[in-house]
């Protein structure tokens, strides 16, 4: 049965329209986060975020609301040991961020050894079940991607200025720490906003893999940003028809979309084209290649 055929069914409704909100949401916060390169702060604070849900659900309140106060207070531990400015570069950082990682997923493990009964529900928030969205989830994915795309779009400009030169940011008079810290709330909030559909795991490919794509085609912020939703649209589309044709993983077979986009447009910028493919090696030299800021 293929996606199409299968859309009188409710939850592949549901599904489709989950996957199309957080591709455009994914892959507007994605861009920030590889121009800022916190990728790595990304997966941190995705697997961080799972002794929220283990806290959740030994409380007896929504999983995801658990998630995402926990992950608010992680975002603070964070902030508040790296001094937020500059949040995903230098040493310091990258030690704190392997301690978060390692530490809260560590967490999460040992809240739910703790108790017998309920380890197989927890553990399908590790990947994700996109075709059991609730309404309530698709409704709170949808509210999501209007405050952050809301809070992209004012901030723009400081955003990107703080991505390319933090220094002149400051020197502007800008609060660096608070604009950062907004960002990691957002990046964290699309985390959340993510775990039903691919979970803990996987959610730092649907935000990073697009937006890492579409920088191999794009130089400018605003068509990278376009360019990484549409791709994280495609992903989810795709990724849910190959799940409903041959009966695999939706999360995975979204996720390894993602990856298949980002390998083929890689694959494709590295062959020669055109007279550049014949170009000495001297004149390659004095002519230079293009860089990405």
């Amino acid at each position: 049965m293929t996606l199409f055929g299968s859309l009188g069914d409710g939850y592949v409704r549901r599904a489709l329209l989950e996957v199309v909100l957080l591709g455009v949401l994914c892959g507007a916060v994605g861009v920030q986060v590889v121009l800022r390169r916190l990728a790595f702060l990304t997966t941190a604070l995705t697997h961080a975020t799972f002794p929220g849900v283990v806290l959740a659900s030994l409380l007896g309140i929504g999983l995801v609301l658990g998630a995402g106060l926990f992950g608010v207070l992680v975002v603070a531990v964070v902030a508040v040991l790296t001094g937020t400015r500059g949040a995903g570069r230098g040493r310091e950082t990258s030690s704190v961020t392997a301690v978060v990682l390692a530490g809260g997923f560590a967490l999460g493990l040992a809240l739910m050894s703790t108790r017998n009964g309920f380890s197989r529900d927890l553990t399908a928030f590790l990947v994700g079940s996109v075709l059991t969205v609730s309404p309530s989830d698709i409704v709170a994915t949808a509210v999501t991607t209007v405050c952050v795309l809301g809070l992209l779009a004012g901030l723009r400009k400081e955003l990107l200025l703080g991505a390319f030169d933090p220094g002149a940011l400051a020197a502007a008079g800008y609060p660096v720490r608070a604009l950062d810290l907004v960002l990691l709330l957002m990046i964290e909030a699309t985390v959340v906003t993510s775990l039903p559909a691919v979970g803990t795991i996987m959610a730092v490919a649907l935000i990073v893999g697009p937006a890492a794509t579409a920088r191999l085609w794009c130089s400018g912020a605003g068509t990278m940003t376009a360019v990484a939703m549409v791709i994280g649209v495609l992903s989810g589309v795709v990724g849910l028809a190959v799940s409903e044709q041959w009966n695999v993983a939706a999360g995975g077979a979204i996720v390894l979309t993602v990856a298949a986009f980002f390998t083929v447009s890689l694959v494709a910028r590295s062959l020669p084209r055109g007279e550049s493919a014949m170009r000495p090696a001297a004149q390659e030299k004095s002519v230079g290649r293009p860089t990405y800021s």
